[in-house]
């Protein structure tokens, strides 16, 4: 295995939103690739019950847009997002640059030539954490994988969950069962150019803890 490209990829698969193509179709051939990439994810106790509604049609990408967008604009409005932090935080250094392309993205979501909802079969209202751990964890790394499998393709793509406050309302758009939990939106384009880089993190080291939390090694 050449770790440098999988290191890569790791790396500097980002959230991607000014850079989404949103002239240039999506085979779908390439989709469907990726989502059968994505099914080699974990699953718990191997149920393997996920689904990925996949939309392309123009009136219901609209539609769900505005749904996002209706929400997006009440969480900008709260503040959010929003840095934290001293000064010389990498997630304060980059506030503004993300509350900015996220809101490109909330004007433009209905343009962009797909839009991928990942869900899984079930529901959980108040659940144990337990069981809420190991419901969200059946189907979160299978939808990170696809991001992957995307970005290996030349795709870009961006993890959205704000339309989640009208669930409802999109699954009545989508036909999507009442006993179907969506987990995300992901809004998928080619991206344009090439060279992403790996983001500005908190130091591993400063957040690692080995047998006792709060001990460094």
């Amino acid at each position: 295995m050449d770790l440098a490209t999988v290191d890569h990829l790791l790396t500097t698969t980002r959230s991607v939103r000014k850079r989404l193509d949103l002239t240039r179709p999506v085979e779908p051939e390439i989709i469907e690739r990726c989502i059968e990439i994505a099914t080699q994810a974990p699953t718990g106790s191997n149920r393997q019950g996920w689904h990925f509604m996949v939309v392309t049609d123009p009136a219901k990408r609209a539609a769900v847009a505005a749904y996002y967008r209706k929400s997006f604009e009440a969480y900008i409005s709260a503040g959010g997002p929003r840095g934290r932090g001293a000064t010389n935080d990498p997630r304060q250094v980059r506030a503004a640059k993300v509350r900015d392309s996220a809101i490109y993205l909330s004007e433009h979501m209905h343009e962009v030539p797909v839009l991928i909802i990942p869900c899984i079969e079930g529901r959980v209202e108040n659940p144990a954490p337990s069981a809420q751990a190991g419901f969200y964890g059946s189907i979160l790394p299978a939808a990170w994988s696809l991001m992957l499998a995307l970005r290996a393709r030349g795709v870009g793509a961006s993890w959205t969950t704000l339309h989640l406050v009208y669930e409802q309302e999109v699954a009545d758009i989508l036909d999507i069962p009442g006993n179907i939990t969506q987990a995300a939106l992901l809004p998928v384009a080619y991206f344009t150019g090439d060279d992403f880089q790996p983001a500005q993190r908190v130091p591993a080291r400063t957040i690692t803890y080995w047998d006792r939390w709060g001990a460094a090694r």
